[in-house]
C-alpha cells in the first residue's frame, strides 16, 4: 500500500471510529446542550469521513474500515464504562481521553509521512485540528 492511501486509510478509520462512538453515546446522553455538542462533532467526523473516501476513491484505493473486532470493542467498552455513570462530565471525560489519543496519533502521522500528497496531509491537519476543538468544547462538561 502507497504512502497516501495508508495516510487517507487512517483518517478514514479515525474518523469511522468517531462516527460509531459519538453515535452509541448520543443514545446514552440525556443533557440536551452536550447532545447538541455531540451531534455538532458526529457532523464533522462524517464530513472528514466522507472526503477520505472520497479522495480513497480518486486514487483508485479501498478504503479499509474499522474491523468487525475493533467496533465490538468499543461497543463493549462504552457500555462498560457508561453502565454505573452516564453523566455529561463522565462520558466528557471518555471523549477527552479519545480525542487526546487522536491527537497524538495525528501528529505521528503527520512527521511520519511527510511524502504523502499535500491535499491528504492538509486532511490530516484538518483532523487534527478537530479532535484539538473537541478537547476544548468538551472540557465546558466536564
Amino acid at each position: 500500500m502507497d504512502t497516501n492511501t495508508e495516510l487517507l486509510n487512517y483518517i478514514f478509520q479515525n474518523s469511522q471510529m468517531g462516527i460509531q462512538t459519538i453515535g452509541q453515546i448520543l443514545e446514552i446522553v440525556d443533557n440536551d446542550s452536550f447532545k447538541k455538542q455531540l451531534e455538532s462533532q458526529l457532523k464533522e467526523y462524517r464530513e472528514i469521513n466522507q472526503k477520505a473516501r472520497n479522495m480513497l476513491t480518486d486514487l483508485g484505493g479501498d478504503e479499509k474500515g474499522i474491523s468487525q473486532m475493533d467496533k465490538f470493542k468499543a461497543y463493549i467498552m462504552i457500555n462498560m464504562q457508561t453502565l454505573t455513570d452516564k453523566s455529561a462530565s463522565h462520558i466528557s471525560e471518555m471523549l477527552i481521553t479519545g480525542s487526546t489519543m487522536g491527537i497524538i496519533e495525528a501528529t505521528r502521522k503527520i512527521k511520519e509521512y511527510t511524502n504523502a500528497d499535500k491535499k491528504i496531509i492538509d486532511l490530516m491537519k484538518d483532523l487534527l485540528k478537530f479532535e484539538e476543538k473537541n478537547v476544548e468544547s468538551l472540557k465546558e462538561f466536564l
